[in-house]
């Protein structure tokens, strides 16, 4: 089974990771000017939040499976921390950046804390898959 549950975590990362990167885009001001920025979220959440709950869910199996070694793994510790400021990223984003949206929804180039959040974003995903990849080669 391991295997398999390996196989739909990595397609639910790509789906869901895929997704947030196009929203990142969006916010760094590199893809999709043309529209709203709130119009590309809402287009794009149902997708994310999908591709989460799934990852996380494979993702908490694959660590019951082989605890022991995850935990020691240093790998291991850099991909939470990794996933841990992604969070907090997005808790920050939502919380206080997004506030301003009404001023800057359409705007071809978002405010410089937008921009930010999403190439943070993209840098925690970028640690998260290349962490999950080592601990994976390592066990």
């Amino acid at each position: 089974m391991y295997p398999i549950i390996l196989a739909v975590h990595v397609l639910a990362l790509t789906i869901s990771v895929g997704t947030l990167v196009w929203f990142d885009l969006r916010l760094l001001g590199i893809k999709m000017r043309s529209q709203r920025v709130s119009e590309v979220y809402r287009q794009l959440m149902p997708v994310m939040l999908s591709g989460f709950f799934v990852m996380f869910t494979t993702g908490g199996l694959l660590f019951w499976a082989l605890a022991a070694k995850c935990y020691g793994n240093v790998y291991f510790r850099i991909k939470l921390i990794a996933l841990m400021l992604a969070a907090v990223n997005a808790l920050v984003y939502h919380l206080t950046t997004e506030r301003t949206i009404a001023q800057w929804d359409a705007a071809p180039l978002p405010p410089v804390r937008a921009r930010l959040a999403g190439l943070f974003s993209i840098v925690c995903w970028i640690v998260v898959i290349g962490a999950g990849r080592r601990i994976v080669l390592g066990l």
